[in-house]
């Protein structure tokens, strides 16, 4: 080959790799400012409102009344609601998920195995607006029925909703936390005298529990900034509620339902992005946790 076209060549091999290392920089330096765009916008529009609400009336408040004459702006009762419907999602998404999870990765044959998986993950695909129909139009009659409620909308069905809802995101990492789990340790196990029952919860799980945690970490953010099913699901009354079986309000729903009557600028306007900070911050800090258990998990 003449001289010529081999330094052409490496020319070429050499521009090609700059080009490919300059193309992936711009798409992470993009990514960084959109984020930065986001949390300033959020910081921008609702860090005034605290200027005429103190942080004290504004978490510690019950009274959620932007639209009064004398507006009163307390935020527990969204924030008890979204924990409310964030922690059933996770009673009833983590048993669910886990134990998918453990028949994926330690029961199931591998031709079953091959149709479980797919057909769990598939749930992650499906709109949460579809999500929300299903639940206001055949889980929420059923709920008013079988407990004879005035209505179905209400922190039950929502949890029962977002609760199917993670289960694809804990399944799928789950037994993906299992599946690393080296074989030599179920072999020891085993031939120790341990069931297969024994194996799986006394062996299998513990050495995959970061992996569990992070997890149901993600699940729980997810569930947290779902919007959709809790805005038509969770009966939008902005209230502490007493049972499980009655209406609330997450963050999320209110934000979505009431940024379209604000006047942009005004304190209303303002509190709805000061709600966004607060699930903003505890999403962030959901996410935080996950990473710091995964980079432990990855340590080790």
């Amino acid at each position: 080959m003449p001289c010529s076209l081999l330094f052409i060549k490496v020319i070429m091999k050499t521009y090609k790799e700059r080009l490919f290392q300059g193309i992936t920089y711009i798409a992470s330096l993009f990514t960084i400012v959109a984020l930065m765009g986001i949390i300033y916008s959020l910081f921008h529009e609702g860090l005034p409102m605290f200027s005429v609400v103190s942080v004290k009336e504004f978490l510690g408040s019950s009274a959620w009344y932007p639209t009064h004459e004398n507006p009163e702006f307390g935020a527990i009762t969204l924030i008890v609601g979204s924990l409310y419907v964030t922690l059933g999602a996770l009673v009833i998404g983590v048993p669910l998920g886990l134990g998918s999870a453990i028949f994926i990765s330690e029961i199931a044959g591998s031709r079953l195995k091959e149709i479980a998986k797919p057909v769990i993950e598939l749930l992650s695909g499906i709109p949460s607006v579809v999500y929300g129909l299903f639940g206001m139009a055949f889980l929420a009659p059923l709920v008013r029925d079988w407990f004879h409620l005035s209505t179905g909308l209400n922190v039950f069905t929502a949890s029962i909703i977002l609760g199917v809802m993670i289960v694809p995101i804990i399944a799928s990492m789950s037994e993906d936390a299992l599946s690393n789990v080296p074989k030599s340790l179920r072999e020891a196990a085993l031939a120790l005298g341990a069931t297969r029952i024994e194996c799986i919860f006394r062996t299998v799980i513990p050495a995959a529990k970061s992996g569990i945690i992070g997890s149901v970490l993600l699940g729980f953010g997810r569930a947290i900034g779902e919007t959709m099913v809790v805005l038509m699901v969770s009966g939008g009354s902005a209230q502490i509620p007493k049972s499980i079986f009655q209406s609330t309000r997450p963050m999320t729903s209110t934000i979505a339902a009431e940024m379209g009557e604000t006047v942009v600028g005004d304190l209303h306007y303002q509190s709805l992005f000061a709600l966004a900070i607060l699930l903003f911050g505890i999403t962030f800090v959901s996410n935080l946790v996950t990473e710091l258990v995964f980079l432990k998990r990855s340590s080790r």
